[in-house]
């Protein structure tokens, strides 16, 4: 009898430890991003509307879900305040907006998407800006989704649980403080930049030594020499367009646009969440960033601004956006910079 419960406690010992053990496997693979419960988070549809063929609703089952990792911060009185790490799994604005049939209304007079940009809601009244730019154009596609889905990112040692959200969720990825992270968003609206400025491509000479800054249609400033900022950036890039391919591989030194418009307009909830920076060109070209994308970066991506006074065509200021696969937002021979929400 004696031996027969011995036997029994072994097994039971035995089992024990392979579950252990297994257990144990389970919670030290490769993947930090996998290893705790994945909530749902509420979500029924979104609206899209704007310069747009026809007002549509997305069928969010046949999208593809994307997953993206991000650690939230806001502000609490005025300063960036840490919130919790996190794996969100949804659906991408590139997805959801890529079947959209996009109306410009200056389309006939300029008709690239560059200066298009969406405005996402939800039905508390928030609302943010996100640029085409930066959906379709990235290095790192699908990095801005409507999250369904989330789990937390827990530290091994102070095992931390993050509060988690209750409502699905718009993540921004490459954002510092994620004030863009709006919840339960219903609706997008497709908008472009409506000040009409007359195509010339074949302008023999874009040679612009003025750069005016406006703020709100109001004219606060002009830009008539290349800022004297020891702190350069250099990028060597494969510099490669959406129309026409491959431009070289080119070294681009400059001062980051950012601290060039610093002084303008300042860093806090309202700017990242709703102000535009449209950038155009002497010969009419021109192209839209947000607020966000360039003041507000977490991947060091920044976008240069190019001192090209020996360029007599294109000179004397252009932009180097390193975020970008294509160099379509690489504006030259930059005339006016207006600063608008």
């Amino acid at each position: 009898m004696k031996n027969k419960i011995f036997f029994l406690l072994c097994l039971t010992m035995t089992i024990l430890s392979i579950q252990i053990y297994a257990q144990d496997i389970d919670d030290k693979t490769n993947d930090f991003y996998d290893n705790v419960e994945t909530i749902n988070l509420p979500f029924s549809s979104v609206e899209i509307s704007g310069e747009v063929a026809n007002n549509v609703k997305i069928d969010f089952n046949i999208l593809p879900l994307r997953s993206v990792i991000v650690k939230e911060t806001v502000f609490v009185n005025d300063k960036d305040a840490f919130v919790g790490a996190y794996r969100y799994d949804g659906y991408s604005l590139y997805d959801i907006l890529n079947n959209v049939v996009v109306k410009k209304k200056l389309e006939a007079e300029f008709g690239s998407m560059i200066d298009v940009w969406v405005e996402i809601e939800n039905n508390k009244g928030e609302k943010v800006v996100v640029s085409w730019g930066e959906i379709y154009y990235p290095v790192n596609r699908y990095n801005i989704i409507i999250a369904t889905k989330v789990a937390r990112i827990v530290p091994s040692k102070t095992k931390d649980l993050w509060p988690l959200p209750t409502e699905s969720r718009l993540i921004v990825v490459s954002d510092l403080v994620t004030e863009r992270n709006i919840s339960s968003p219903t609706k997008i609206t497709v908008k472009s930049f409506q000040k009409s400025y007359p195509v010339n491509k074949d302008m023999p000479s874009a040679f612009c030594t003025t750069a005016n800054i406006f703020k709100n249609d109001l004219k606060i400033d002009s830009l008539k020499k290349y800022p004297s900022n020891p702190f350069q950036q250099l990028y060597h890039t494969v510099f490669y367009g959406r129309g026409k391919g491959i431009h070289g591989i080119k070294n681009f030194k400059g001062v980051m646009f950012k601290d060039v418009l610093s002084k303008y307009a300042e860093i806090n909830k309202k700017n990242i969440q709703n102000m535009m920076i449209a950038v155009i060109a002497k010969d009419g070209f021109r192209c839209v960033y947000t607020f966000s994308e360039l003041f507000n970066r977490n991947d060091y991506s920044e976008v240069l601004l190019i001192d090209k006074s020996d360029d007599k065509k294109f000179g004397i200021f252009s932009l180097f956006p390193a975020q970008d696969f294509f160099s379509d937002r690489a504006v030259k021979a930059i005339q006016e910079i207006r600063i608008f929400n």
